[in-house]
């Protein structure tokens, strides 16, 4: 890895905080070597991990959805297209339910929240005496519209 990125390095490429990237590091999404004086040093193959990382998070993947792709990829050295292709396939699939859902509620959001009435038996979010309630929290009948 050469003499590799100090966190400070690695900071300043990405835009995250060294307080994200060791929170990253927490979670295997990087993996710093240390130098003979025991600080981290961080390879250029990490900048494309958080970058990714960053990429999806803003797409609303959570770092739990994300991290476990990641973890396929060898480390201490930059993936190969190999790699990337492997993560992708998976990754797809999520990405592929993830817009399923939001068309699924995209196109039924005029109904069940633009009608206004909470009253029609139809509509998705009237829970009278909130008998739901005993099912768990949240919206339970719109979330499950969309699942």
């Amino acid at each position: 890895m050469n003499q590799g990125l100090t966190i400070g390095d690695l900071a300043a490429r990405t835009g995250l905080a060294v307080s994200a990237i060791r929170f990253y590091e927490t979670h295997d999404i990087v993996k710093p070597v240390r130098n003979q004086g025991g600080h981290r040093r961080y390879g250029r193959a990490d900048i494309r991990r958080l970058s990714f990382v960053m990429a999806a998070q803003k797409l609303g993947f959570s770092l739990s959805e994300i991290a476990p792709h990641l973890r396929r990829l060898p480390d201490h050295k930059a993936p190969t297209k190999a790699d990337w292709t492997r993560i992708s396939k998976t990754f797809r699939h999520d990405i592929d339910a993830r817009i399923a859902a939001l068309e699924d509620l995209r196109d039924k959001l005029d109904g069940c929240i633009g009608c206004g009435c909470l009253s029609l038996e139809t509509c998705a979010l009237y829970n009278p005496a909130d008998v739901k309630g005993k099912d768990g929290t949240g919206p339970r009948n719109l979330t499950a519209m969309i699942t």
